[in-house]
Formats: structure tokens, C-alpha cells, sequence
């Protein structure tokens, strides 16, 4: 099966606060780690695999391409930015691991790269909880593939925030 992303790195730079010099090779292992992690937490492996392979195939359609481009974008857009920012200014090489830090700049501390995945979460969390309601609402007459997961299919989780622990 081929793999198809559901956003691009220009996608990312568009609509997130990430510039558009983001190296390939840096974000699209996060885009496909936040697609397969998050993404298909909540559409459930036949609405994923249906998505993949039209993409593939070149021939999504309403109501499917509506709810890429509405829904499914948004929330991967930011749940890339969740799995993608702990990293952004690491670089793993042969060498060893290490930060660079480019002239007349000033590396983030551990506490404000955490607040920004916790922004880019609490936006993640915001787009994936406008699917679910759009899904609760409108899935059964339009994407039969939200509930016909079975077996070892991952199926859809309906709820998109974690609060925390409560003791």
C-alpha cells in the first residue's frame, strides 16, 4: 500500500507559525508520525485507509475531499506541530546528538518549547473536537467507513482532549 500524506510541508508553513526554510527531511517524519499516531486515533483504520488510497489513487471526491480539506488538514496540521517542535532544534547524526544555534539567536528554554506544544495541543485538540461533532453528525448518511471498523481495525475515538490526572 502506498503512503500518502494528508498535509504538505507547505501546508505547515501556510497555516502554522513554522517558516517556510523547514528542511523536508526535518518535518515530514513528524507529519506521518502525527498522521499515523493522532489522525488515525480519531478516523478509525477504514476512513484512513479509504482517505490514503484516493489520494493515491487521485480520485477523492466530496464528501471526502470536503472533510480532508475542512477537518482532517486542520488537525494534522497542529498534531504535527506537537510531535514536530520537542525536535525542531535537534540534529541526530552520525557526530552525535546536538542543537545549533544559528548567529544572533538565542536557543528556547525546555519550559517554552513545552508551552508551545502545549498551544500547538490545545489547537489540535480544538480542530480534532470540531471533526468528532461533524462526524457524530453527519457521518452515517455520508462516510459509511467511520463505523464499519472490525477486528484488528483501530476504531475511532470520540473524544479529543486529555484533562489530566484526577486523584
Amino acid at each position: 500500500m502506498s503512503k500518502a500524506l494528508f498535509v504538505t510541508r507547505h501546508d505547515i508553513s501556510v497555516f502554522t507559525a513554522a517558516n517556510g526554510n523547514i528542511d523536508n527531511d526535518k518535518i515530514l517524519p513528524y507529519i506521518n508520525q502525527a498522521q499515523d499516531i493522532h489522525i488515525q486515533n480519531y478516523l478509525g483504520t477504514d476512513l484512513y485507509v479509504k482517505i490514503q488510497n484516493e489520494i493515491t489513487a487521485g480520485t477523492l471526491v466530496n464528501p471526502y475531499l470536503a472533510l480532508l480539506n475542512d477537518y482532517i488538514k486542520p488537525m494534522l496540521l497542529h498534531w504535527s506541530m506537537v510531535e514536530y517542535l520537542p525536535y525542531a532544534g535537534v540534529n541526530i547524526s552520525n557526530g552525535g546528538i546536538y542543537t545549533k544555534n544559528p548567529e544572533n539567536s538565542t536557543a528556547l528554554s525546555k519550559e517554552h518549547v513545552d508551552s508551545l506544544v502545549e498551544r500547538s495541543r490545545t489547537t489540535a485538540q480544538f480542530y480534532t473536537n470540531r471533526f468528532i461533532d461533524y462526524m457524530q453528525n453527519n457521518a452515517a448518511g455520508l462516510i459509511p467507513e467511520y463505523y464499519s471498523n472490525s477486528q484488528e481495525d483501530m476504531y475511532p475515538d470520540d473524544v479529543a482532549d486529555f484533562g489530566g490526572w484526577v486523584l
